[in-house]
């Protein structure tokens, strides 16, 4: 088949998901063509059924800000007549789901009916999708597209509560390719550059925004660091990287504290973890803690969103209420407090991976396109 993926191409969980969906494809045969405004960050052409198209934003001086739907509706009427697109997905409601109805009209003056599926994966319902400003733009567009699906059941119950959906949504979890960790923990670990033998490592992977809580992520490693010897690794960039930094130096834990930016090679840094933090004001999956278990790292979490559907109380890791850092703290030190605990829940989160396997998801997937068109 001939698919249009649009996504956002960033570090996010959203245009992470898109793009290992889009190279899974490719690499099944499928001709695959993302249409966003710069290359995905994960995005690699090894395959030749890969393609690029960028959305240029023309500055005009009348605007203050730069339409980009419409160049991205424009954009994708371009490739989807020049290259016979049969589906375009559209990855995270605003403005892709929009854009693509647009799009869609257009192309049906033309005579071509191009089918649209939308995938919904969180904060573009649950912060934006419901503003005012925006609500009736996304359900509007929500409501023609020819499939909705969501990447966890309290998202899906979340936007059916939030807009009037006359749209049946189909739950499709995310995936995570578990032959990529299996090849990193048969190579060597070189976990000695971070931390000495005895010390455990936790870790964090996020855009740094206020719903991530990065300060509650320095707050459980101080607890945590005062039980046991350990290091913390920031992975990630985002508005509050600078207050993190001003409580690591206020809690004089910076010597053990790491901010690695905005990475590639998050599958190694995990390789060398021991528990990764996830005290997320929510998460409508829960991509991170997904990615971290099938490193073989145990999951600290909230209990908001979709964690629970992702990470299990006392097996893969805890779950504890929002903003409660003293339980999330406490948990961690029992699972990082002796080898054997620590190697049941390694074991546990890794061998739990297998449910949302790229194996087991994109057949999902593949039947919805064949489906429609």
């Amino acid at each position: 088949m001939k698919i249009g993926i649009v996504c956002y191409p960033t570090f996010g969980g959203s245009g992470v998901v898109a793009t290992e969906l889009g190279m899974a494809l490719a690499d099944k045969g499928h001709e695959v063509h993302f249409i966003t405004y710069n290359q995905p960050v994960r995005l690699d052409f090894l395959s030749h059924n890969l393609h690029f198209h960028q959305v240029v934003i023309e500055e005009y001086p009348l605007f203050e800000y730069q339409p980009y739907e419409l160049a991205l509706s424009s954009k994708m009427v371009e490739v989807v007549r020049k290259h016979e697109l049969e589906v375009l997905h559209v990855h995270y409601a605003i403005p892709h789901a929009y854009a693509a109805y647009m799009a869609k009209q257009m192309l049906k003056e033309k005579g071509l009916d191009v089918k649209v599926v939308t995938t919904l994966h969180g904060t573009d319902i649950t912060l934006v999708g419901s503003h005012p400003t925006y609500k009736t733009a996304v359900e509007f567009s929500i409501n023609n597209s020819d499939v909705v699906t969501a990447v966890s059941n309290n998202l899906k119950e979340t936007t059916n509560t939030l807009f009037n959906i006359s749209k049946k949504i189909e739950v499709i979890y995310n995936f995570i390719d578990t032959d990529k960790y299996e090849v990193l923990h048969n190579e060597e670990c070189k976990r000695i550059a971070l931390a000495k033998p005895h010390e455990r490592i936790l870790t964090h992977v996020s855009n740094f925004r206020p719903v991530k809580r990065v300060e509650d992520v320095v707050r459980i490693f101080s607890e945590v660091h005062k039980e046991i010897p350990s290091k913390l690794l920031l992975i990630g960039e985002g508005p509050e990287r600078v207050k993190a930094e001003k409580l690591v130096k206020e809690l004089k834990i910076s010597k053990d504290v790491f901010f690695l930016g905005n990475s590639t090679e998050v599958a190694k840094i995990l390789c060398y973890s021991d528990v990764f933090l996830l005290p997320s004001q929510t998460e409508s999956f829960g991509l991170a803690a997904l990615e971290a278990m099938a490193a073989s790292t145990p999951v600290i979490s909230t209990n908001t969103g979709g964690l629970p559907e992702v990470n299990t109380q006392g097996k893969t890791g805890y779950l504890s209420d929002l903003g409660d850092v003293n339980d999330m703290a406490k948990n961690a030190i029992s699972i990082l407090k002796d080898d054997a605990t620590l190697k049941r829940f390694k074991s546990n989160a890794k061998k739990h991976t297998k449910q949302f396997s790229l194996e087991s998801i994109l057949p999902v997937y593949e039947g919805i396109y064949k489906s429609i068109v």
